[in-house]
């Protein structure tokens, strides 16, 4: 549709109305016509269009009415009557005397008063048509309304046309009144059609715009005149191209045309609709019309009326539910709520609702943006709930809340606010703990480690240490030294009990075992022997079978991989009863002694059931295995396939040192691909801290120095090597199927030119001291004594300036061992203290 009287769209129909009406005037035929609908629809530009559809001198009457002036008697009809009468020079006025007190103030309009001015429009009309046009007449004062609805039905003869504007909420009385007139016209002007959007943006424009640009502008002002021109305005002031625009850029831009304008409207015209569209913006579009009642203390009644009111005006969606039209709106309004209005807001939505018996999920929102120093009964079943259906995120957010208000006011205290629906509880700090600690278990593997550091610390005793880290043993946490520690220290705590519990033993020695060390195992076998082959003694079998794998003893190894898969679907019963250690474990083990193929097809099994069972930690776990597998078959593509989802899911649970054996995995397989550049661009993400599993640290380096010999950085890979060796022979894993690093460092020697070193390391010549070796060492001293491994993890601790209690606590070994193992280091080195240590070792 085209634009009439060039500036009206979409306004055919009110026009040929309004022509119509005027056309009857030269017939005696008088009208009335009134013009609804929200601000900015277009009440007031029908109103001047109606001077231009006139006969020539004709008589057009104007008043606007605002709320300042409904206080002063008669002002509308001041506004209307003085340009043509009081210019006369009469020196009267044409307001009677009686229609005003003694002191000047509205008596109210006395009949007299009524008759004189419909005298007075009779004689202006005696000769040609009068056109008497108000805006807003809600705002009219008490006396000038009386006079209009008066004059309107006593219009019978007269070719006089009344025409007002107002909103549809004031419209009620005017109609009542007015309602059998058989001249009176009501007009509702429309929405703009998305047609005449985007003619009027193309001319406001001057030029045809992008059309994904105008219906953007559609959709945002709904079809209100003033809000797009408002709209457009600020686009071109913004310098938004119509041709290619950028919709993250316009969004903003209407969100504040919105609040400003529509928005602003509300609060002068309609508090009740303001006020529900704040409410429904802070608490959210589905909010329930009861609790908006109650929140701001309006019947039900009121809030519905208040609803159809922001539906007319195109904030909300006809429901129910109720929505917001666009995804700008609700940013519009929360941006005119001061915060601390919000937190007020959420806070009382949560004491209703709480009172009300919502659901826990729903009060719990509102107490956590609230802040509110109650709701720790609400707040921990919310937590349960939300990890019950997945939600582990917001499960994270209840609990962590819960666990600051143990910080506030005991529930008892007289002193605390009222806490609607919260009876006594005996939650304690230990228990929300354990409960976080298994909801990050499924989100923030880092975060996990720490709650379960604070879990064990808080745990009573050692069963219930124990008890408390059996739920809690994952795989997964023990690739960082943090997560490994509470687990070996109640391994070892449980096993120096007289009789300890069977499960938590195995479960926590599998755990022991997977850091490299072997507290408990004792204990443990012999409880295993003893029992069924269940899911805690194939867990525990899987471990203690990647332990014996990276010490060498093949067979072991495979002897015990094969227990976990005795019976069908062993593996799948295992990670879904939460025992994954062993099916992990196995699948290590059976990689490390030369059977890939069997462990990519138990890791395949594991993968499918720990995603069943949304076990995130366990399907990282399950691809970084499999990619492994792939790794040993020459498979890289798929080795690379796998080590990328990993990766990306390592992200997604901030694994930092499992994100690191992902990068590592990623880096060694686009090597196998001939992609050295590439691999090299994925290790500088590799940014991990020092507080990573030996063995992913070692894989790490392995992985930098293929990429080093790769890219023909033969000296650097060499020194890579060697140190990815170091690191192994500290934690014991001395079988060179787990990582080749010896075959590597021996090309890296060849390629450098050094052939003895190469058949040295090979054949397992002497391990180099527990200092980095610099690949360009002489040869090896065979006088020079050799360090046992277990002297090597000391030395090298010592070396950085750890403390014999500090070396202790890192290697879980007891002080007493620890000063042992240095006081044969030194006799073998002929020296007397630790200040002497470096300069031995670097002694040629």
């Amino acid at each position: 549709m085209h634009a009439v009287n060039g500036d009206l769209y979409h306004r055919e129909r009110e026009i040929s109305l309004l022509q119509e009406v005027i056309a009857g005037l030269a017939l005696g035929r008088p009208a009335v016509v009134t013009v609804h609908g929200p601000r900015g629809m277009g009440k007031s530009a029908l109103l001047n269009v109606v001077p231009r559809l006139l006969p020539e001198g004709a008589l057009v009457l104007r008043a606007r009415c605002h709320p300042s002036e409904s206080g002063f008697p008669y002002s509308m009809v001041r506004q209307l009557f003085d340009p043509v009468l009081g210019a006369a020079g009469r020196g009267e006025t044409f307001i009677p005397a009686e229609a005003h007190g003694s002191s000047g103030e509205a008596a109210g309009p006395t009949h007299e008063a009524l008759l004189h001015l419909l005298s007075t429009t009779r004689s202006l009309a005696a000769d040609r048509p009068v056109a008497v046009l108000v805006d807003d007449l809600q705002y009219a004062d008490e006396p000038s309304l009386r006079w209009f609805s008066y004059i309107a039905r006593r219009l019978d003869d007269l070719p006089v046309l009344l025409a007002a504007t107002l909103p549809d909420s004031a419209a009620a009385r005017l109609t009542e009144e007015l309602g059998p007139l058989p001249y009176l016209n009501r007009l509702w002007p429309e929405p703009l059609c998305s047609t005449c959007t985007t003619e009027l943006v193309d001319r406001a424009f001057d030029s045809p715009v992008d059309q994904g640009l105008a219906a953007l502008c559609d959709a945002l002002a709904h079809g209100n005149p003033m809000v797009l021109h408002d709209l457009v305005n600020r686009l071109r002031r913004e310098h938004v191209p119509p041709g290619a625009p950028d919709p993250q850029q316009v969004l903003p831009i209407g969100a504040q045309a919105l609040s400003e304008t529509v928005l602003a409207w509300l609060d002068e015209d309609d508090p009740a609709a303001g006020e529900l569209l704040t409410q429904l913006a802070v608490l959210g579009p589905d909010t329930d019309p009861a609790m908006c009642g109650a929140l701001s203390q309006h019947g039900e009644v009121q809030v519905l009326q208040a609803r159809d009111a922001l539906v007319r005006a195109g904030l909300l969606e006809a429901g129910p539910p109720a929505r917001f039209p666009h995804a700008a709106v609700r940013p519009a309004v929360l941006a005119r709520v001061p915060a601390e209005d919000r937190l007020h807001l959420h806070g009382r939505a949560a004491t209703v609702l709480a009172r009300l018996g919502a659901p826990a999920r729903q009060t719990a929102e509102h107490l956590v943006k609230a802040g509110c120093e109650w709701g720790l009964d609400v707040l921990r079943d919310a937590g349960a709930q939300a990890a019950a259906a997945g939600d582990h995120a917001s499960a994270a957010r209840y609990l962590r809340r819960a666990l600051a208000l143990l910080d506030g006011p005991p529930p008892g205290d007289a002193s605390a606010p009222e806490r609607p629906g919260e009876t006594p509880h005996a939650e304690t700090f230990h228990e929300l703990t354990v409960r976080l600690a298994s909801v990050e278990l499924h989100r923030d593997l880092d975060a996990c480690a720490r709650q379960t550091v604070a879990a064990a610390d808080s745990a009573p005793g050692p069963v219930g240490r124990a008890e408390v880290l059996a739920r809690l043993a994952s795989p997964a946490l023990v690739a960082s030294l943090e997560g490994a520690q509470p687990f070996v220290r109640a391994c070892g705590e449980l096993a120096a009990l007289a009789a300890p519990p069977r499960e938590p033993l195995l479960r926590l020695t599998a755990q022991a075992l997977l850091t490299g060390h072997r507290a408990g195992v004792r204990a443990a076998a012999r409880l295993a022997a003893r029992g069924p082959l269940d899911p805690a003694a194939r867990s525990f079998s899987g471990a203690l079978a990647a332990a014996a794998a990276a010490t060498g003893r093949t067979g072991t190894a495979q002897r015990l991989a094969a227990r976990v898969e005795v019976a069908q679907g062993a593996a799948q019963e295992a990670v879904t009863a939460g025992w994954p250690a062993g099916p992990i474990g196995a699948a290590l083990a059976l990689i490390w002694t030369g059977a890939p193929a069997a462990a990519r097809d138990l890791a395949t099994r594991v993968l499918t059931t720990a995603r069943a069972a949304d076990d995130g930690a366990t399907v990282l776990l399950a691809r970084l295995v499999r990619a492994e597998a792939h790794h040993r078959e020459g498979r890289f593509s798929t080795a690379y396939a796998d080590a990328e989802a990993g990766l990306a899911l390592a992200r997604r649970l901030n694994a930092a040192a499992l994100t690191s054996a992902a990068l590592s995995c990623a880096a060694r397989a686009l090597v196998g691909l001939d992609r050295a550049d590439d691999a090299a661009e994925v290790l500088r993400e590799d940014r991990s801290a020092g507080d990573l599993h030996p063995f992913v640290r070692a894989l790490s380096l392995q992985a930098r120095g293929e990429v080093a010999a790769a890219r023909g950085d033969h000296t650097a890979a060499l020194g890579l090597f060697l140190d990815c060796g170091h690191r192994l022979a500290l934690r014991g894993i001395t079988n060179p199927a787990c990582l080749p690093w010896r075959t590597q460092a021996a090309r890296a020697y060849r390629a450098l030119g050094e052939e003895a070193a190469a058949a040295t390391i090979l054949n397992g010549g002497p391990r180099t001291p527990a200092v980095t070796p610099h690949p360009a060492s002489a040869p090896h001293d065979p006088e020079r004594p050799t360090l046992t491994p277990a002297e090597q993890r000391v030395v090298e601790l010592v070396l950085r300036g750890h403390s014999s209690l500090e070396v202790s606590e890192r290697l879980f070994l007891s002080k007493r061992t620890v000063d042992t193992h240095l006081g044969r280091v030194y006799r073998k080195l002929g020296i007397h203290s630790r200040h002497e240590l470096a300069a031995a070792l670097s002694t040629p």
